[in-house]
């Protein structure tokens, strides 16, 4: 992404609940590989092409297509979604953790702590309160008027709200739950828990495996399944979040964010930063909305 577009980005981040993106210009890319989050990204303006690649062990193909202006692309935890742009685009992102999902879900009746939210389809299109809803986001995220706050939290409920009562399908959940690293599969649970406690160390797959008590080359295995991403590529796009977390909420330094999400050299952190969220450390701090 060059500068130009970098300077077009506007976040809007309340951890660990929620966080919002407003990025227009040329080139756009994101994919949902490897997040734990749900999301929603609704095109403001232009073309997008998606991708999901199939399994074939789950006996699905490979889907895509093209979304329009006012169209949406929705991912769940463990989704493979890809994302071009195609020209020049605008679009805002919406990130929800799982917590706050099912803790809203179950405020508003819709869904039992014991269940899992899934999206019906990849992509939505034709909703119009939907496109509404984040048309008033941007807008928020653009004024920064006086009670931003309260607006902008009343706004991603009312999307997460409309998002379950439309387009989410909730099934018991077998063995996911809710635990302190989220929502995560019990069978790799521990290994995730030890990812978050641990992730300002360098952690071998060995050690990761030996936390779900299996070996690394079925753990391995069994972490792709389950979530769609490699152990590693989990870990890094963590390390993501907890950087942005600390960008959004402190004045520690660049290089001291780094460190605490496991990184010891600046450039190494930069380069993994930008992998995972498509701009380097000290852009997105600048594209920060602070309220």
């Amino acid at each position: 992404m060059s500068p130009a577009d970098q300077a077009a980005d506007r976040i809007y981040a309340r951890p660990p609940n929620f966080q919002l993106r407003l990025q227009a210009g040329r080139r756009a890319r994101w994919s949902s590989e490897a997040r734990s989050d749900y999301s929603a990204l609704v095109l403001l303006e232009g073309k997008l092409r998606w991708q999901t690649p199939g399994d074939a062990r789950e006996g699905s193909s490979e889907a895509g297509g093209e979304i329009v202006e006012g169209s949406a692309l929705l991912s769940a935890p463990g989704d493979v979604l890809n994302v071009a742009g195609q020209g020049s685009t605008k679009f805002l992102l919406v990130t929800l953790s799982p917590v706050f999902v099912l803790d809203c879900a179950a405020r508003a009746r819709l869904t039992r702590s014991d269940s899992v939210v899934s999206f019906r389809a990849p992509a939505v299109e034709g909703d119009a309160r939907l496109a509404r809803l984040a048309h008033d986001l941007a807008g928020e995220l653009l004024d920064e008027e006086a009670g931003q706050e309260l607006v902008v939290s009343a706004l991603v409920e009312q999307t997460l709200v409309h998002l379950l009562r439309r387009h989410a399908n909730v099934r018991r959940a077998e063995h996911v739950e809710l635990s302190r690293a989220g929502l995560v599969d019990r069978r790799i649970r521990l290994a995730v828990e030890l990812m978050h406690a641990q992730m300002h160390r360098e952690l071998s797959l060995e050690e990761i495996a030996s936390a779900a008590h299996l070996s690394p080359f079925h753990f391995a295995r069994l972490f792709k399944k389950l979530t769609g991403a490699t152990p590693h590529a989990y870990l890094a796009n963590l390390r993501a979040a907890r950087a942005q977390t600390l960008l959004a909420e402190t004045d520690l330094s660049v290089t001291e964010v780094g460190a605490r999400v496991g990184y010891m050299s600046s450039s190494h952190f930069a380069k993994a930063f930008r992998h995972s969220t498509g701009l380097s450390p000290r852009a997105f701090r600048k594209a920060l909305v602070r309220g």
